[in-house]
């Protein structure tokens, strides 16, 4: 028997730290949580200081008994789930049933799993942080209370199955909130006018800036057109010529809404699918000759402090690699967030010398992708800033009037840190894209060579994608690094959202049940209320104060709201939309319902026939195995394509189906997305044959 049971959450986490700590040590896995409030029931005593009645979960009898087991002949137990609330209460409810008092030193926290940080951690436990705890229980019976509470609600109101929550209610009218400020946008006109110069070997493009040495609005048809006409026949000149440079900073290492955010922008992977993937990097992936290896240091943290070993690491990485000159005189220290918790590391790679392209036969795609977004960011915060030359060159149409225009140029003098990481939210480096003006100095003449009128409209702003609703999140203060990926999966989930090429989009249901929100519940839903109630679930964990306190706060008043909203709230009758394709069951007409992996048809007479069927779509292919057609159809994971047919046919296809033939091979080509766009490529891999596309913008899935 081992001297030391070490317990931690994760099997995979287990196994890579139990080869780090040798013999002596038995490391086991609680697979989370092992005690939780009953689903059957609401588990809070409001009578009682709202004290959480928690109970052992279902399925955690066996993994419990082994653990009880190996603690009972261990010397020592030692308590190392995540280094986070949740894993700090994970850590209080296993010492409550394996008998430990919370006062002893039984709890260690790392925030990388590798050899020497594990070693280190493991001879410096200290007691169970309970404020920590009590933060988590103060989050736990606050969402308890406000989902379990209003569901009902909403069930008596609206319909079953729907559910309310403190962070999703909120999360949901902001969306709703954007929907409808696309739809009141009344769009303004407005035109630019830009020219096409040539001096010397370089032709270059001006915009048009002014009239008369003031500023000159092109609002209609008539303005653009009185420009056109004043600069067609005019002399150009070179009036003023600014020269200065400037600097970009390297930004700061991940955080995990950062993460999420670059992840969803650049490498298209949903906020779920980067946590598992950041997940497993942390707990440890298999590399030859090395065994089970953590990749990255723990990915829940809003703070973007890097240690001084890691940053020591980076710079003699970078310097070897790149040149001293890319290392900064001084390391780069960053500020984080106002409300920012400083408790671990920003997100980095726990090994500077293992590289993307070394770890890439080891790791999955979303791994990969992951890993390398992290790697490459990380190294780039510490390296030195990007130098720029800028060019801005004002130029006069002398005629009857004078059209002053303006042209801007910028050149790299220094890449700095945009040698690994460019500065583009969709990874292409914008200054590298920025336009290079010719050799120009006050009173030069370029030629002219044509003039472009055209008509514009103001936009509506852009509605939510997962990204830049992250980054909202966290700048208004709603939720922690934990909870947007929940938050945003469950709002999906709930058929209040809908996911449509990326962006966020809410049906009819989110709005309606957002509305009964916004007339009942103004406080769920209020963005200022959330935000310091979060604050002060912050004060709890810093120990200024008590949690039940907190809930206390908040409960009373709720209470009268929802005793009011069960009174006097009329029920709301949604009328569904028909469809024309008859119920192959019971011939009613189906409906179009909304359903967490998108839209469906549903028998309305629901639940006495009970039929669905899922919406295809043609994709104008035809199917290579009996020539129907294919359709697209909606996956649990993600979309995929086969037969109208099926099951009489089964051709599936993750990727879309062309309708041109490998000449190679002879297979159907299909269209993939790569890192630079959408090509055509052919499904066998033993064949390899690539049709490069003209980067078609078409959106696929």
């Amino acid at each position: 028997m081992a001297d030391t049971l070490v317990i931690v959450e994760s099997p995979s986490k287990a196994k890579t730290i139990e080869k780090y700590l040798g013999t002596k040590y038995k490391v086991l896995a609680s697979n989370g949580h092992v005690r939780d409030l009953p689903k059957s029931q609401l588990g809070v005593d409001i009578e009682n200081d709202f004290m959480p009645k928690y109970i052992t979960l279902r399925g955690r009898g066996e993994v419990l008994d082994r653990i009880r087991k190996e603690a009972k002949a261990a010397k020592h137990v030692v308590l190392a789930t995540d280094p986070d609330r949740e894993g700090e209460a994970i850590s209080w409810h296993l010492s409550k049933m394996l008998g430990i008092d919370e006062a002893t030193p039984c709890r260690v926290v790392f925030n990388e799993i590798t050899k020497g940080v594990i070693q280190k951690a493991i001879k410096q436990p200290r007691t169970i942080d309970m404020s920590l705890v009590d933060s988590q229980q103060a989050r736990r019976v606050l969402d308890r209370l406000v989902g379990y509470k209003l569901s009902p609600w909403l069930w008596a109101k609206v319909r079953k199955g729907l559910s309310a929550g403190r962070v999703q209610s909120v999360t949901a009218k902001l969306i709703c909130d954007r929907e409808r400020e696309i739809l009141d946008f009344v769009p303004r006109e407005y035109w630019t006018v830009t020219i096409k110069l040539h001096h010397g070997r370089k032709s270059f493009e001006a915009k048009f800036h002014g009239l008369n040495g003031k500023k000159f609005e092109l609002n209609n048809k008539e303005d653009a057109d009185r420009i056109v006409a004043l600069s067609s026949g005019a002399e150009y000149v070179v009036s003023d010529i600014k020269v200065g440079k400037r600097t970009r900073h390297a930004p700061p290492p991940y955080t995990t809404s950062s993460m999420l955010q670059d992840a969803s922008n650049r490498a298209g992977m949903p906020s779920k699918r980067t946590m598992l993937c950041a997940q497993q990097l942390y707990e440890g992936v298999e590399v030859l000759n090395r065994g089970s290896i953590g990749l990255i240091t723990y990915m829940r943290t809003d703070s973007v402090r890097i240690s001084g070993e890691a940053q020591s690491s980076a710079a003699e990485y970078i310097k070897e690699r790149f040149g001293a000159e890319y290392v900064p005189q001084k390391p780069n220290i960053y500020r984080g967030r106002n409300n920012a918790q400083d408790a671990h590391e920003a997100i980095r790679p726990t090994d500077v010398s293992l590289t993307p392209d070394m770890l890439k036969p080891y790791l999955d795609a979303g791994q990969f992708k992951l890993y390398k977004l992290i790697y490459e960011r990380f190294l780039a915060s510490q390296m030195s800033e990007a130098l720029f030359e800028t060019t801005t060159a004002s130029i006069d149409a002398i005629g009857s009037d004078v059209c002053s225009y303006r042209a801007s140029g910028t050149v790299k003098l220094f890449d700095g840190f945009t040698a690994v990481y460019s500065v583009g939210a969709e990874g292409d480096d914008p200054d590298k894209k920025g336009m290079t003006l010719p050799k120009l100095e006050i009173g030069d003449k370029p030629k002219f060579e044509g003039i472009t009128p055209k008509q514009n409209f103001t936009e509506p702003p852009a509605r939510y994608t997962e990204a830049s609703l992250v980054k909202t999140l966290e700048e208004l203060g709603i939720g922690r690094p934990s909870t947007y990926s929940p938050t945003i999966s469950t709002i999906v989930d709930r058929g209040y959202v809908v996911r449509e090429k990326k962006q966020l989009v809410p049906t009819e249901l989110g709005f309606i049940v957002t509305k009964l929100m916004e007339d009942n519940f103004k406080d769920i839903v209020d963005v200022k209320f959330t935000a310091e109630m979060e604050s002060k679930l912050d004060s709890v964990e810093d120990g200024d104060i008590r949690w039940q306190t907190v809930i206390e706060d908040f409960y009373s008043p709720f209470k009268e709201e929802l005793d009011k909203a069960f009174a006097e709230t009329e029920k709301v009758v949604i009328k569904e939309e028909v469809s024309d394709i008859p119920c192959d069951k019971c011939g009613a007409m189906m409906v179009y319902k909304h359903g967490r992996f998108g839209k469906f048809l549903a028998c309305p007479n629901f639940p006495e026939c009970k039929n669905t069927k899922t919406i295809t779509e043609k994709i104008g292919v035809k199917c290579p195995k009996c020539g129907a057609d294919i359709v697209k159809r909606h996956g649990k994971k993600k979309n995929f394509y086969g037969c109208e047919r099926y099951p009489e046919c089964d051709y599936v296809s993750w990727d879309m189906p062309t309708n041109e033939v490998c000449p190679k091979c002879g297979q159907r080509l299909v269209r993939k997305m790569g890192p630079k766009g959408y090509y055509t490529t052919c499904p066998n891999k033993e064949c390899k044959f690539v049709l490069r596309n003209e980067r078609n913008k078409q959106d696929a899935e």
